[in-house]
């Protein structure tokens, strides 16, 4: 499994044949969209900076399958299940609905909370998730949980591996703290970040969780 990250909550994830795309930005939106083909398109609400979605070639002539809220979701080799949360802390009423998304695939758990700006997990969507693999986690506050925040909800999760996301970037639209302040939050300051993160379910740690700091491949619109 390869994952590349594109800036704020975008990443691809590509297993053997089959490549996803979350949150990707539009073509209305600050940033340039990747244009790769993907299989799966998955969007974690309707803000521009990640539902473009629609913007994307697919590996089929039909386009790739697009999906933009909760339910459950069979495609060829995956497993994509979408929970609802909520964008803000006070169920939705500053800046509405926003999905989690777990996908399995290659025998994985992978877990994206999108931009999910609640203090905690609901029990319900926490149960649903079950046990994760690898972790996409906000960690930028202001649109979304916080460093604090985040680091609590990955120790309660206790995935194998925590990728952060959604955090200030410089010379972008990108606002919120910098990786800096969640990794002093975190407790360790000195990881360097990697282009891709290439690995297979045997490299998984066995205790603990494993924090991977991606570079962002990034483009202004």
């Amino acid at each position: 499994m390869v994952i590349t990250y594109y800036g704020l909550s975008c990443f691809k994830v590509q297993s053997g044949d089959q490549t996803i795309i979350f949150d990707p930005p539009s073509k209305d939106s600050d940033l340039k969209p990747p244009r790769f083909e993907t299989h799966v398109a998955l969007s974690s609400h309707n803000h521009p900076l990640h539902n473009g979605i629609k913007d994307l070639p697919g590996k089929k002539e039909s386009g790739p399958f697009l999906i933009s809220g909760p339910g459950e979701y069979e495609i060829e080799d995956l497993s994509v299940t979408g929970l609802n949360s909520f964008h803000d802390s006070s169920q939705g009423k500053e800046r509405g609905r926003n999905t989690i998304y777990v996908v399995e695939m290659e025998n994985m758990r992978l877990c994206h909370l999108g931009d999910f700006g609640e203090k905690e997990l609901s029990a319900e969507n926490e149960e649903a998730m079950g046990e994760i693999d690898v972790l996409f986690v906000p960690v930028g506050g202001k649109d979304v949980i916080d460093p604090e925040e985040a680091v609590k909800i990955i120790s309660e999760l206790e995935p194998k591996i925590a990728i952060p996301m959604h955090y200030a970037i410089s010379k972008t639209p990108i606002k919120g703290a910098k990786i800096e302040e969640f990794l002093k939050e975190w407790g360790e300051e000195k990881i360097s970040p990697e282009d891709k993160f290439t690995f297979k379910k045997k490299d998984l740690p066995e205790d603990g969780t494993k924090l991977v700091v991606l570079s962002p491949t990034i483009s202004i619109s």
